[in-house]
Formats: C-alpha cells, structure tokens, sequence
C-alpha cells in the first residue's frame, strides 16, 4: 500500500513538474557574414563602435552634460522607466498565482427567526448571535503548468519593456546628439553669413568710392549691394532655425523652451575616422529593439501552454480553521474549534470549441511574433548597413566640397583683385562671391550629414545604453 502511495506521489510530482505547451527555442536566423557596406570589420572580441559607450564616442563636454541632462528629465525616458515598473508589478501578481492564498475573517452576526415561518423547537431562541473567527486558505495545484506558463509570459513582457526602454534611452542620446550637432551647423551657418555680410559691405564701400571717383557705374553699385543684401537677408532666417533648433532640444532635455549652452565648433568634432561595426551576429545580442522582439516571442510562446492548459482538469484546495460561538466568552474554548477542507476538480467537457479557438489564437500570435522578431533583425541589418553607406560616402562628399570651397575661396580672392586692377567687371566679383558663400553653406551642411551619418550608425550599431552615465566632472 505504501508502495503505491509513493508511485501516486512521485507521478504527481512528476505531473507537476511538467507544463504543456512548447519550450522556446530561439529560432534559426539567417546571419549575413558581414555587413553590406564599405565599413571597417572587427575580428572577433574586438571592441566595435557598437561596444563604445556614448560618453566615449561624444567627447564634447556640454553635449555629454545635455545628453545626462535628458537622461534625467525626459518624459519618454521617464515614461519608460515607469512602464518597467508596472511590468515588475504585473510579474508580481502573475506569480503570486502559484502560491497558497491565505486570509483571514473575523465575523458577528445576528439575527431573527420568524415565529410564523418556521418551527421552533422550545426554549429555541428566536434571536441569534454568533462570532465568528477563522483562517481561509486557497490554492491551485497547477498540475499542467498554467501558473508557470503565465509566469514565464509575464517575465518575458518584463525583459520586453526593460529593452524598449533600453531602445528610448538609445534613441535620446542619438537625438540629442544629431540636434546638437546641428545646432552647431547653424552657428556656422550665421557665423558665414555674418563674415560674408561684412567683406560684401567692405567690397560695397569700395565700389561706391570708385563710383565717385568715376571709376565704376552705378550697375555695379547695385550688384553690389544686391550681394550684401543677399547676405543680410540670410542672418534672421538663420537666426530664426536657431531659436527653433534650441525649442527642440530643450524638449528632449525635460525644459521649457529656452537658450542651449554652446561647446565644440562644429569644424571641431571628429569626422573621418574608421568605425569598425563588427560581426552581425553580434547586433543580435547589442540591439535592445531585438531583444524587445524576442521577449515580445518568448511571451507568446508561454501563452500557447496558458491556452492548452484549459484542456486538462483543474484543481484546487479550499480550507478554512477557525473558532464559531454564540457567546463571545466561549469563542476561544474547545467545544468552537471548527475547520472545513475542500477539494475540487472542475473539468471541461462541452465548450463549443471555446478552448481550441483560445490554443489557435495563441498559436497565431506566436507566429505573429516570430515573424516580428525576423522582420526587427533584417531592419536592424539595413539599418546599419544604411549608415555605414551614408558615413561613408559623406565622407568623401565633404572631402570633394572641402576642395571646391577652397578653390572658390581662391577665385573669389582673384576675381576682386582683378577688379580692384580694373582687369574685369564686377560682374566676375558678383559671380565668384555667390557661389563662394553657397559652397561655404554646402560644406557646413555636408559636415553636419557626416556628423549625423556618424550618430546614426552608433545607433544602429547599439551603441550607447548598457551602462549607466558618469557624474559630470567639476
């Protein structure tokens, strides 16, 4: 007979250590061998561009201070942060599921009986008191891994929202950094206008004095001042995109819209050198918008065994112990000690399908998210690729504008001494100073899409949240 009792209670073990539904397994992704790109490879266990934190690759004291500053005080973060702690709770209560309840009651009751309703036995008291003190308990015996599936489903949408808040971290910091980056382009940009506008008006002052002198006609006077008033009309435009710009990234630092402390020139932030990306199969385990996809998968694949666990019966366990007396002075004495145990089975036999519809649905939004997670891995691919491409190529479109300024610059130089000699018309001056400031803006432009071309492959890449921020430096 113990025998038997024993096999009973190890089957039942065994039962309980089980859980229907499938295991997760990660998938089989096809990896491509390297990036399509022109970037510079890393052997394996190299440090990549991905690995570098962003204090590490943004080296510009004020632009850390604002991105630790957003870090701080932006909404979405703080949004983010908010979401992983109501899924810490969610966990909380899905798990609690798997252990016994316990509660207690303290109860008085009292009451009437009708004398025309009933039939009383005599001396039977027709008004009734009790008290009433007791310990209830319930739990489930979760046999077929209903309360494990859910539990793990819950862990799994934890892990998912602590990467999607990992993905708005990452995302700020590359935010910050483009707004940053082109906040200083339009600091250029005015700087340019500004230096522009004071050599046109010099070259207007001598124009006007050859003009008097007889020397030059009034056409020239006025293509003259055209330019100047060219470049004068440039500044409050410039101005105005300034102010806009400082609006915008004082809302990704947490403030009302206000000025935005100035560090490095633009000209002086590094651009050019290689970023080595690594291998692909490495973005799989650095990028948290991969890792939100794969919980976001682990979780409905748990879910699946959350459905098929309503195929089988469930048990639960209900008791209570406690004390009941009618006299509030015999509550703790033997004769009102009172207990209850009861076992219950329930077992589904007709649903109307209700049950396999339930398993189809979780079957599908596990196909659903397998098809996510596959789709989030090619775009990240892209993604970097993208950037590797655009750093790339910009660097060499700065390059070939860097040399077309500089021989502009030359020009125009040449075009108003030969005026000055009276050689050519103003019309060369005129000529040679438009495209001069036009190739001057281009390059500012071109230097601020290299710098971006840069934020946005660290960001793909995956670069930039696993640690937290230092202290700024006094």
């Amino acid at each position: 007979m113990k025998t038997v009792q024993l096999a009973a209670l190890a089957g039942l073990v065994l039962l309980c250590a089980c859980a229907v539904g499938p295991k997760y397994v990660r998938p089989d992704i096809e990896v491509p061998p390297d990036f399509r790109g022109e970037g510079v490879a890393a052997a394996p266990g190299a440090l990549t561009a991905g690995d570098m934190d962003w204090w590490e690759v943004y080296r510009d004291p004020v632009l850390q201070d604002l991105i630790r500053a957003a870090l701080e005080r932006n909404h979405d973060v703080r949004l983010a942060a908010e979401r992983v702690l109501a899924a810490e709770a969610q966990l909380g209560i899905t798990r609690a599921d798997r252990f016994p309840g316990v509660g207690g009651v303290g109860e008085y009751q009292v009451g009437r009986t009708s004398r025309e309703g009933y039939v009383t036995t005599p001396g039977y008291p027709y008004v009734q008191r009790n008290h009433t003190l007791a310990l209830s308990a319930f739990f489930e015996v979760d046999l077929w891994g209903r309360l494990r599936r859910a539990t793990e489903a819950a862990r799994a949408e934890l892990l998912a929202t602590e990467a999607a808040r990992r993905t708005v971290t990452l995302t700020l910091v590359g935010g910050v950094a483009a707004g940053y980056f082109g906040l200083r382009e339009l600091d250029l940009e005015l700087d340019i206008a500004e230096r522009t506008l004071a050599s046109r008006q010099k070259s207007l002052d001598l124009v006007r004095a050859r003009q008097t002198g007889g020397v030059s006609s009034m056409l020239e006077v006025d293509q003259a001042q055209g330019l100047v008033s060219a470049a004068a009309a440039a500044i409050p435009d410039i101005k105005r995109r300034i102010a806009q710009q400082e609006n915008c990234l004082s809302l990704l630092l947490g403030r009302n819209p206000g000025d935005i402390p100035r560090g490095r020139a633009l000209t002086e932030h590094v651009l050019g050198a290689a970023v080595p990306a690594g291998l692909p199969s490495s973005l799989l385990e650095r990028r948290p918008d991969i890792g939100q996809a794969e919980q976001q998968l682990i979780a409905a694949n748990a879910r699946i065994g959350v459905a098929k666990a309503a195929y089988f019966p469930q048990i639960t366990l209900t008791g209570a112990a406690g004390t009941m007396s009618k006299d509030f002075n015999n509550l703790f004495s033997g004769p009102s000690w009172t207990w209850n145990f009861l076992p219950q089975v329930s077992v589904p036999i007709f649903t109307a399908g209700k049950i396999k519809s339930g398993v189809r649905v979780s079957e599908s939004l596990q196909r659903q998210a397998l098809i996510q997670y596959e789709r989030t891995i090619q775009n990240a691919f892209r993604e970097v690729a993208d950037a590797m491409v655009a750093y790339r190529r910009q660097l060499e479109y700065v390059a070939e504008l860097q040399q077309l300024t500089d021989t502009l610059d030359d020009q125009a130089r040449l075009s108003r001494l030969r005026y000055t000699g009276g050689v050519t018309s103003y019309l060369e001056v005129l000529d040679s100073e438009r495209q001069f400031f036009d190739a001057e803006i281009n390059l500012a432009r071109a230097q601020l899409a290299g710098l971006v071309a840069l934020v946005d492959l660290y960001k793909a890449l995956g670069g930039g949240w696993r640690k937290p921020p230092p202290a700024a430096q006094p």
